[in-house]
């Protein structure tokens, strides 16, 4: 993965170039480990809906749909009803694709299904960390076989809209990967907070 030099001189991702809220995103939040199952919630299901669009969408969209989706607690969610569907497709905040709305529903029950059975959602996707986790892939990749195998079970489990392609983009963005580029100013930030990390159980 290539270096783009920001206005502050530190070497970052080349792909945070194109947007300043891409930096931002790049620099605070991409990679760093996720344990709270809300923001793991959210994140996937806002993977699913870049599906066939750019980041740079859902994120500008990004706190819309925290409004939409109740914060994207999936113990409400679970509880939307088809007039939920309709409200939100009227809603030009976010992405009115119904599809992707009923698997936001869809996969809230699962999400409380896997809370039920596992404990809680970190405890079952930690359990899907890269081994390789310190080595960013080389050239970049778009799925893993640790992603296709999260992708099989989650679909096993019921979910909808996790691909392994959607699978992998949370795996980096939630820290089970650190994929920042060698010589990225945050490749070692995230690999600080990846050492004084807890893999939740």
């Amino acid at each position: 993965m290539s270096l783009f030099t920001g206005p502050d001189g530190q070497a970052r991702c080349s792909w945070c170039s194109a947007t300043p809220e891409y930096m931002a995103y790049h620099d605070r939040e991409w990679g760093f480990p996720v344990v709270d199952d809300l923001r793991l919630f959210e994140k996937i299901c806002l993977e699913g809906f870049q599906s066939g669009l750019s980041w740079r969408t859902i994120l500008t969209k990004r706190e819309n749909f925290r409004t939409a989706f109740a914060g994207f607690d999936f113990n409400v969610i679970a509880r939307f009803t088809q007039a939920d569907v309709e409200r939100l497709l009227q809603d030009a905040g976010i992405v009115r694709h119904r599809g992707k709305i009923e698997a936001v529903i869809n996969n809230a029950a699962r999400a409380q299904e896997m809370v039920a059975k596992e404990g809680s959602l970190a405890a079952f996707f930690w359990r899907y960390e890269e081994p390789s986790a310190n080595q960013p892939a080389s050239p970049p990749v778009a799925t893993t076989a640790i992603s296709i195998a999260l992708s099989k079970e989650l679909k096993k489990r019921g979910w909808k809209f996790v691909g392994p392609t959607t699978a992998y983009a949370f795996m980096q963005a939630m820290g089970l990967v650190n994929d920042h580029a060698e010589g990225c100013a945050a490749r070692e930030q995230v690999a600080t907070a990846r050492r004084q990390f807890t893999v939740p159980r």
